[in-house]
């Protein structure tokens, strides 16, 4: 035991100035200036204050809009086929059209389950055809919606530069966002509160909005509101959808704000397409089922980019191009909880985390030189490198730290010591059976091993188990709890034992003072 090996005591003291070494952004008032790649700890949202949003995906919404898209895809197979029928119309979780001849039902049926392998059709006794997705399809439609709504949300947060958001799925359709240092989430609620869904289509120049209003209005056309105010005939088909995007940016047109646009090569091959053979008709540029745009074509636009314009100001050019880069939302948000935890409440938690660190570690070190002497020193700066270790892996990881975070601090400080007092027993015992200090001291690091490892596991388990099955808060305290027992663990047995040794070197001691 006191005969290790230079390689293992330099490795050991590297270890430990590593740990000092990540640690020290945490003392360092002014943080602004460190490099991205040594930080401190981040602080949770109940510690620096900050705001949360509880937000719902309106999964509904996205259903009746594909029932939408059913619809259309049924009319055009009636047409192709040539079927007369009645009363076709969307509803929220189907499509029913009816057709009263025998052949041409069965005909339709045929046609209908070609559409789409995830959608179920049903033939009624009055003649009435239904169509629906699949329970199956449908599940797997709304876990693709969550899914992609938190992506979404995550890009968008990202984008503002919020530090350290938390963004997790809560139940079947809901995201909890938490965004640390954010006193005011008003802004926050805009950005999210927009699908950003951004499509373009030829206006219907041939229908006017007033005669659309008189229910002069073609099947292939829809009226939409502008953003001036009035209202536009569009083709319900778009010429080159929002997915195509992949880039957007805020830019300035003749002293003007505008958002400069690129789409990828399917999309650039379609908007070329479009602009080359509808050269002098109006391009409408709908966002959010609202007309923004609606510029004539004055000749084929081929860079697969272009320019949107309108009455943009600088903030508004900013936030739309951000929209579109961080992509459409695919189902509305509606915020269902709002809360804000002020600085100052943050500024008490951590007041009282450290007032209960401080007097716990207090009781810690007054015990183990009460009870082991000068062993009790060296295991206090076991203690202090412990928490040296634990700070500068949170440091490194990028952890954010929590208010139950902090009592998995507290909890490590407390059980730092376990090991030791294990350790220090063993050699008591072994004195007491009349061994060397030496063989005593080598015994006692030998021979409480098998005990120190058993313990220790056992409140791993219970510290994954904690991660695995716990949200938020609960995982925070487990990764803190797991960190510091694999730091504990090393200090208590290792830090310990290089000081041990060294001082049985040097002073050749005839008995140890515990």
């Amino acid at each position: 035991m006191y005969k290790l090996s230079k390689s293992r005591i330099l490795i050991i003291i590297a270890i430990c100035l590593l740990g000092v070494f990540f640690s020290i952004p945490n003392l360092i008032p002014n943080k602004d200036a460190l490099p991205k790649w040594w930080q401190p700890v981040n602080l949770g949202l109940d510690l620096q204050g900050g705001s949360n949003l509880l937000l719902e995906v309106k999964v509904d919404d996205v259903i009746k809009e594909r029932m939408g898209s059913v619809e259309d895809s049924v009319r055009q197979a009636l047409r192709e086929n040539k079927i007369r029928y009645q009363n076709l119309r969307a509803g929220e979780k189907e499509v029913s059209v009816k057709i009263e001849n025998l052949n041409q039902r069965s005909k339709a049926v045929s046609a209908f389950r070609k559409i789409d392998s995830d959608l179920s059709v049903e033939e009624g006794d009055d003649g009435v055809i239904k169509i629906t997705y699949t329970d199956v399809a449908l599940n797997q439609l709304k876990i693709k919606i969550v899914e992609q709504s938190i992506e979404i949300v995550r890009r968008r947060i990202d984008e503002l530069g919020t530090k350290e958001p938390v963004i997790q799925r809560q139940g079947n359709d809901r995201i909890v966002v938490q965004l640390p240092g954010l006193q005011n989430p008003e802004y926050v609620k805009t950005l999210l509160g927009k699908t950003a869904k951004m499509s373009f289509h030829l206006v219907d120049s041939s229908t006017s909005a007033m005669d659309a209003r008189r229910g002069k209005l073609s099947s292939a056309s829809r009226v939409v509101p502008g953003s001036d105010g009035g209202s536009y005939v569009i083709n319900r088909k778009p010429v080159v959808g929002g997915e195509n995007l992949i880039d957007a940016q805020p830019q300035f047109q003749e002293g003007e704000p505008v958002v400069s646009f690129k789409f990828n090569s399917i999309g650039g091959k379609k908007f070329g397409e479009a602009t080359k053979n509808n050269v002098g008709e109006r391009l409408a540029i709908v966002l959010d089922n609202e007309v923004i745009s609606a510029p004539t074509i004055q000749g084929a636009i081929l860079g697969g980019s272009g320019v949107i314009t309108g009455s943009f100001t600088v903030k508004s050019a900013n936030d739309l191009a951000l929209l579109l880069r961080s992509g459409a939302l695919p189902a509305p948000l509606e915020v269902l909880e709002e809360r804000t935890v002020g600085a100052g409440l943050g500024t008490d938690s951590i007041k009282a985390g450290a007032i209960a660190c401080v007097i716990g570690l207090a009781a810690v070190i007054i015990f183990m030189i009460a009870a082991y002497g000068l062993f009790g020193i060296f295991t206090t700066v076991a203690v202090f490198m412990n928490l040296f270790l634990l700070l500068g892996i949170l440091s490194l990881m990028g952890a954010t730290l929590t208010l139950p975070g902090i009592a998995g601090v507290i909890l490590t400080v407390g059980m730092a010591v376990d090991a030791n007092v294990l350790i220090f027993e063993r050699m008591r015992e072994e004195v007491k059976a009349g061994r060397s200090t030496k063989d005593a001291a080598e015994a006692g690091f030998r021979e409480a091993w098998a005990t120190i490892l058993d313990s220790n596991l056992t409140t791993l388990v219970a510290a994954f188990v904690l991660f695995y099955f716990g949200t938020g808060p609960v995982r925070g305290f487990a990764v803190t709890l797991t960190i510091g027992i694999l730091t504990s663990m090393f200090t208590s047995v290792t830090v310990t034992r290089v000081i041990i040794a060294t001082w049985i070197a040097r002073y050749k001691p005839t008995k140890l003072p515990i």
